[in-house]
This record gives C-alpha cells, structure tokens and sequence, in this order.
C-alpha cells in the first residue's frame, strides 16, 4: 500500500510544550507553571451575553468574514486602542488568532518565498510556514538587546526570496515587547525591501508600564500589515476559540476565500460574546492585566533570589529564565524538576533551538500557586547549583 501520509506532516515535530502537560494531567500534587492559559473565568457579562443570544436562537451561520456587527466593533476597537482605521472589509473574524495566522500565510505565500521568524516564539509559525510551502527563516532573538528585533537582525536575515516577517510581540515565551522607536526602524526595512508584514498582537492589552503600539501604526506600513489578534488573552476566552485579522482589503478578500472552504465561519455564540467583549470589558482587561503584573513582579523576583538570571518582560505573561549555570539543558532541567519536584514548566527549546538554556514559566496562576511552584524550584536548584 502506498504511504497515505504529506511528508511535510510526517516530518513535522509535535509541540514541544504538550508532553510535559500529558504528564502531569496524571501525576498526583503536579503543579503546571506551563499552559499559557488566563486562570480567570470569562467575566459574567460576556457570557451572560452568549446565553442570551443562545436563549434567542441565534444559531445559524453568520457570514464568512464575521458578524458585520463584531467587525464594526473590532474596527472601533482597533483605532482606539492603536490608532488604527479599518472598515468592516478590512476584519477576518476567523477561529482563534491562530486561524488568522495560518489563513494568511496560505494567502500570500508562493513556494519558494520565505517568512522571516524572530525566534524564540510561537510554535505554529514555522509549521505554518512549511504547510504553505514557505521557507521559514528564523532570526535569533538575543538578551542582551531584551528580546526585541533589531535592525541589523532584519537586515542580514534578508535575501531576494524575502516575503514575510512575523512580528511576534509582546512576545510568548520571552514577555519582550517592541516599542515604538523600535518599531520605527524595522518598519523603514521593511518599506525599503519591499516586505510584508504578519503582526501578531494578541498579548497586546498585557503590557506592564509600557503602552503596546502596532506595527501598522508606522508610516508606510498599514498597507503592508495583517494584524492578528483575538479575545483569549485579554478577555480569557481562551476555549471560544475566536480571533480575527485586519489589513488591506486585497489580502483580507483572498484570507475570505481559504476560510470559507476551511472553516464557513467562526461560532456564532462566541461572536456574540465578543461584541460584549469589546464593548463593556476594558474594567475586565484592567483588572486582569494588575493582577497580571503582580504576579510578574513576584516571579521575577523570587526567580533572582533563586539564582537564576531573568530578563523582565514588559509583556505577555510569562517569564523566560536562564539556567545556563546548572549544566543542564532546559529538556533535562524541565524533565528533572517535573519527576523531582512535581513542577512543570516549558523547556526554552520548545519555542526554537535558540531557547536553549532558558525555561518558559507562565505566571496565569494565583500568587498563592506561584509561591509554592517556587519553593519547589528553590529546592531544586539548591540541589544542582555548582
């Protein structure tokens, strides 16, 4: 019999993060510090707002781009919060910011072309790049410049085949963030060589001290961008499964086309729920995103008391440690704590080679969680230091 399997598929690795979390699901008195996941409950106003409309019967397929009502709200939104105008046609309501990831790279990339990827980052982007018969280039985020993009990183990462760069701040695993002046000087690289742009902001409402700012704000650049985001992070509504993309309509129109013979539309509750969302939910945001920094500040912290060396992100939550000094690799040092000390965290390589050395550990759990996790930490590292 003929193989019934797409090598693409074949070869490609699973995720670096599930394993550890398929364990622990099992292991009596684990603690996870790993799933990138709000440990809030959607506020009640949105889903009170989801069984209202359920209670109405409103069931039925909306259009492919999206409730016109959610696009109009996600457009408002948009140039409030980042001093961005979109129309209705410009927004993909599609499932998940991840969706919106994928559905663009299959819209725009030809075989061959290659997408530029800030690394550590995001796990679907190179197997995204790949099943779209792209060429993922990754480009090594260093410490010492905080995990931001410089300019002379573009620069040198850039060939004739140069399509697409990946924007992936604020950034998941490191916590950076990109600020404006920042911005100002890859956005002129990419005006000049003539790229595009894949921003991806869903952590942009978890900013800490630092007000987030939008690629597409730059001159030349809304025309050049798709700006992806969602409702997972910011309004934990991470299970319904909804995100969306703005950006010219000429790629918004092809983005339509894929999503419509993928997927039909996004669910229609969650739709629902997310004009609530938009509408009455920035006290929900605030009030996540201060205890957020608390237990940013607390990590961090206690993290450097331990021991070990921690960049402060400014976004996101997470935080992304280095445990160079121990002698271990982040899969040893992830597997020993998980077997030792019944505590899980996320091997810095799962998020790209150049993670070695560092660890992924969330902080979307109650400072009274954060603080036991730590102990346990602190125990283990004592054991190791040499």
């Amino acid at each position: 019999m003929r193989n019934p399997l797409n090598e693409k598929v074949q070869v490609m690795k699973p995720s670096g993060i599930r394993k550890f979390f398929d364990i622990v699901s099992e292991m009596k008195d684990a603690i996870s510090l790993g799933v990138g996941e709000p440990d809030f409950e959607t506020p009640w106003h949105i889903r009170e707002e989801a069984i209202y409309s359920l209670e109405k019967g409103k069931t039925v397929y909306t259009s492919n781009p999206g409730l016109k009502e959610l696009r109009l709200e996600i457009c408002d939104y948009l140039k409030r919060r980042c001093a961005l105008d979109y129309s209705e046609k410009e927004v993909l309501v599609t499932i998940g910011g991840s969706e919106a990831i994928d559905v663009a790279l299959r819209s725009m990339i030809d075989p061959g072309d290659e997408v530029l990827i800030p690394e550590p980052c995001y796990v679907s982007y190179v197997p995204c790049v790949s099943l779209a018969d792209g060429v993922p280039v990754t480009i090594e985020l260093k410490e010492e410049n905080e995990f931001r993009l410089t300019k002379r990183e573009l620069l040198d990462a850039i060939t004739d085949k140069t399509k697409i760069l990946i924007m992936p701040f604020p950034n998941n695993p490191t916590g950076a963030i990109m600020e404006e002046k920042d911005l100002r000087e890859i956005a002129e690289v990419v005006v000049e060589k003539d790229l595009f742009v894949i921003s991806d902001e869903i952590y942009s409402e978890l900013t800490y001290g630092k007000n987030h700012v939008s690629i597409a704000s730059m001159p030349g650049m809304k025309e050049r961008t798709i700006v992806i985001n969602g409702f997972s992070k910011s309004f934990a509504m991470t299970g319904w499964r909804l995100g969306y993309a703005a950006g010219p309509e000429l790629i918004i129109r092809q983005m339509i086309k894929v999503h419509q013979f993928a997927i039909m539309c996004a669910p229609t509750t969650s739709q629902h729920a997310a004009v609530e969302a938009l509408r009455n939910g920035e006290s929900d945001v605030e009030m996540m995103r201060d205890a957020y920094d608390k237990r940013r500040k607390f990590l961090v912290t206690r993290l450097r008391e331990i021991g070990l060396e921690c960049f402060e992100p400014y976004g996101a939550f997470y935080v992304f440690p280095s445990i160079k000094g121990l002698g271990m690799t982040s899969e040893e040092f992830a597997t020993k704590l998980l077997e030792e000390e019944k505590l899980a965290v996320v091997p810095g390589t799962a998020f790209g080679d150049c993670g070695e050395g560092f660890l992924r550990i969330s902080y979307a759990y109650s400072i009274e969680q954060l603080k036991t996790a730590l102990e346990r930490m602190e125990r283990f590292v004592a054991r190791y230091r040499k």
